[in-house]
């Protein structure tokens, strides 16, 4: 059976539903409640100056944001409350992902924020205040092991699956998860919400990283790290061009590099690597991307931890597809072995292994081993 919302043997819970003032959540915290939960709805304020407005379709976590989820949680008819985690949410992650690009890494700060604020610090709390689970709109699914238990999966909407940020969930923390929608398509969400009367059923979703409103990640990084010239060099070390700042580059990246001369063979470069340490970015032909292997630290499990070598499948970006692989925990240290190559992937990403739908775990890719490309 997935997750227990609905399910009519199900016992009756004290759910704190997390309320981000969108579709998803709002839906979720309605479905929980009409399975027959004591839900309370939830906001958190993870900005200390938040702006009155979205900009476009962009961001969350503003004022009209939080206004937007008590109106929901009022035509649910449940009670609401803001929780102000802005502290938190700026140690744990807006500090990490300036720290993690200022060290040459590419961090995902969704999957940060779950495994440190939803699922750490809203799970921690609510546990404290005698609630029994925690209900996100997460698009993910939660299946019941006949023998205790419980397994995370992958959302029947593939497009909109959202089992990757959640790869860092640990067994207890599953124990005390809910996510609703996990079986339904965002289509289907909308219409829902319609019926059930809430304003938020057109509100558009939101896009890029939520504490980036206006999407200039390289503008918000240059106001925390300031600028720093460096050289654009290719893979033999020839001067290409300069930037302002090594941290405003990605592995993978093509747009924006500024070189002023063109590669030889006329073909395209993109950035393969990034060196914190001599403020360099070297760029190079998209085979030089393929990567064949890659090692993983601080590796966190889904339920029982890996043992031995095994064959899985693994998703190395957040909108990336699968890829067969074979990993091996060594120590905290995960080694995983590509079948194919996979392109543009970063140190400071997540790799989340797989067994057919089912989340195994997740782990932080520390290097990675790329194709041999002549220069």
């Amino acid at each position: 059976m997935s997750d227990f919302a609905g399910a009519p043997t199900a016992p009756r819970l004290r759910v704190l539903a997390a309320m981000s003032g969108g579709v998803d959540s709002a839906v979720a915290a309605a479905r929980a409640a009409e399975a027959g939960h004591d839900v309370t709805g939830v906001h958190l304020a993870l900005s200390s100056n938040p702006q009155s407005f979205r900009t476009g379709a962009r961001g969350c976590c503003t004022i009209e944001d939080s206004r937007d989820a008590r109106r929901a949680a009022d035509v649910i008819g449940i009670p609401f409350y803001v929780w102000d985690l802005a502290e938190r949410f700026r140690e744990d992650v807006i500090d990490d992902f300036v720290a993690e690009y200022a060290a040459g890494r590419t961090p995902n700060p969704c999957l940060r924020c779950n495994e440190k604020i939803k699922f750490a610090a809203l799970l921690d709390k609510a546990i404290a205040l005698g609630f029994d689970a925690v209900c996100t709109g997460h698009y993910a699914r939660i299946v019941d092991r006949p023998g205790g238990g419980r397994e995370l999966h992958r959302a029947v909407d593939g497009a909109k699956d959202q089992s990757y940020v959640l790869g860092v969930l640990d067994a207890d923390q599953l124990a005390h998860s809910l996510f609703p929608l996990g079986d339904t398509t965002k289509d289907e969400i909308r219409l829902e919400a319609e019926r059930r009367g809430l304003a938020v059923a057109k509100k558009p979703d939101s896009h890029d990283i939520c504490f980036i409103a206006d999407g200039d990640t390289q503008g918000f990084l240059a106001k925390h790290l300031g600028t720093a010239t460096g050289d654009i060099v290719d893979a033999d070390g020839t001067k290409l061009g300069e930037h302002e700042g090594a941290y405003g580059f990605t592995i993978g990246q093509r747009k924006g590099l500024r070189i002023g001369r063109p590669a030889a063979d006329g073909k395209p470069r993109y950035v393969l690597d990034i060196s914190p340490v001599t403020n360099t970015v070297t760029v190079g032909p998209a085979e030089g991307l393929d990567v064949l292997g890659l090692t993983a630290v601080k590796p966190r499990w889904c339920g029982e931890p890996a043992a031995g070598e095994g064959r899985y499948t693994a998703q190395l970006r957040a909108h990336g597809e699968e890829v067969p692989v074979t990993a091996e925990l060594d120590g905290e240290v995960l080694r995983v072995r590509l079948d194919t190559a996979a392109r543009g992937i970063a140190p400071g990403q997540a790799v989340v292994l797989y067994d057919g739908t089912r989340v195994v775990g997740s782990a932080t890719i520390a290097t990675t081993e790329r194709r041999t490309v002549a220069v």
